[in-house]
């Protein structure tokens, strides 16, 4: 009885009316098991993180896209524009530039002694401290200055004194991102931990107190402004290289690092005094070269709720980096895992991403290496409206099952 149970229902199943349906548009039947047709592990357990959640995923191997889930969606990048920023200006100024901070005379001296005001001028290095004012003074002091009769002075020109982009929230210049000015002075944050408006006021201070020290006579009180007229230079201090600043600002995401690199970029670019905008033009201009569609920019540092970026355009200008000079260079910038904004994350994973948070947005993106065949490929995840714990868990699964499962 069961046998002729089973005969009837497999003649059933091939009688007219019962053939299985066409495959839905963008899908394909279900193959045989064992086929070589078959959809990999590694794909069906990606399909099964991302499935019902606002995410993006664009993973690239060998030039070409392996694996894609909504890669075209223009979502919020958070700190993923720091990677981008971190591309334009390595194309644009080279890893080994290096960005000075320099004090320059209203008149050149004379018998050792300054007949005008003394102006120290920033670039948007921003790692300027004491240590950057005290080998100014030295230089000063060692160059037979024994006088300044005028004052010394912070110069508040080169960048605009905007407080904020497009898309930033209003208290973030009070606990997200210090006053990006070109001239900084120690992170623009005061002894007590808050954010300053006269960094430049505080670097003559500064200033005025090495040179004393050196015995140099300063007759005025120190202030800031804007110089005006020919001035002849006097000291010059540069910054540590553009690879190493760019290191800095991507393990930790330092957004101080993003604005004051944003807009040095681009003053150099388009000339001062540059602004928020200026900066997000010139990022938008290196992708253009490369192009690449699918970008909005507003800032240097990814706070704004204005950029936009698609996770396949973020893997594209992987792409494009890696063909540069200036590549592995940026792959080294990035946090490896257990490190920086990494930390706790991905071990035993070799990878170089980089994080991007704001509320209810994540991002990762970077590159991992294949352990099956031993080579890196590209990849970004870019999603919203997950807590920020449980995009960690999802992005985390992704890019291990990728490590040990894909191509």
């Amino acid at each position: 009885m069961r046998a002729r149970l089973r005969i009837a229902l497999a003649l059933l199943l091939i009688a007219p009316g019962l053939v299985p349906l066409p495959a839905a548009a963008g899908t394909s039947p279900a193959p045989a098991a064992g086929s070589d047709l078959s959809t990999p592990g590694w794909v069906g357990r990606i399909d099964d993180l991302v499935a019902g959640r606002h995410v993006s995923v664009a993973i690239a191997y060998q030039g070409k896209f392996i694996y894609r889930h909504d890669a075209w969606v223009e979502r919020l990048p958070a700190s993923n524009e720091k990677l981008l920023l971190s591309m334009a200006l390595l194309d644009a100024l080279g890893p080994d530039t290096t960005i000075p901070t320099i004090v320059r005379a209203e008149a050149a001296p004379v018998d050792g002694v300054v007949a005008g005001d003394l102006w120290i001028s920033g670039r948007g290095d921003p790692q300027v401290g004491r240590a950057t004012m005290a080998e100014l003074a030295k230089q000063i002091a060692a160059a037979g200055i024994v006088q300044i009769q005028g004052r010394v002075m912070g110069s508040t020109s080169y960048f605009r004194r905007e407080h904020w982009a497009d898309g930033w929230k209003q208290h973030y210049t009070l606990d997200e991102v210090p006053f990006p000015t070109a001239l900084a002075y120690r992170g623009n944050v005061g002894p007590s931990g808050g954010h300053i408006n006269d960094p430049e006021r505080r670097a003559a201070k500064e200033l005025t107190r090495r040179l004393e020290h050196h015995g140099v006579q300063v007759d005025g009180r120190p202030g800031m402004g804007h110089p005006s007229g020919p001035l002849t230079l006097v000291a010059s201090v540069d910054s540590q290289p553009l690879s190493t600043l760019i290191r800095e600002m991507d393990v930790d995401s330092l957004n101080f690092y993003a604005e004051e690199l944003a807009k040095a970029l681009a003053a150099a670019e388009d000339g001062p005094p540059a602004s928020f905008d200026q900066g997000a033009r010139a990022i938008s201009a290196f992708e253009d070269a490369q192009g690449v569609a699918g970008f909005h920019h507003h800032d240097g540092s990814g706070l704004s709720y204005d950029d936009r970026v698609t996770a396949a355009s973020i893997v594209r200008m992987l792409w494009a980096a890696e063909a540069a000079t200036w590549g592995t260079t940026l792959r080294l910038a990035l946090p490896h895992a257990g490190e920086g904004t990494l930390e706790h994350r991905l071990k035993g994973v070799r990878v170089r991403a980089k994080t991007g948070t704001l509320s209810a947005v994540s991002a990762l993106s970077g590159w991992v290496w294949l352990d099956k065949v031993g080579a890196w490929a590209e990849f970004s995840i870019v999603s919203h409206g997950l807590t920020k714990a449980k995009a960690v868990r999802m992005e985390d699964a992704i890019v291990t099952t990728v490590a040990n499962h894909a191509p």
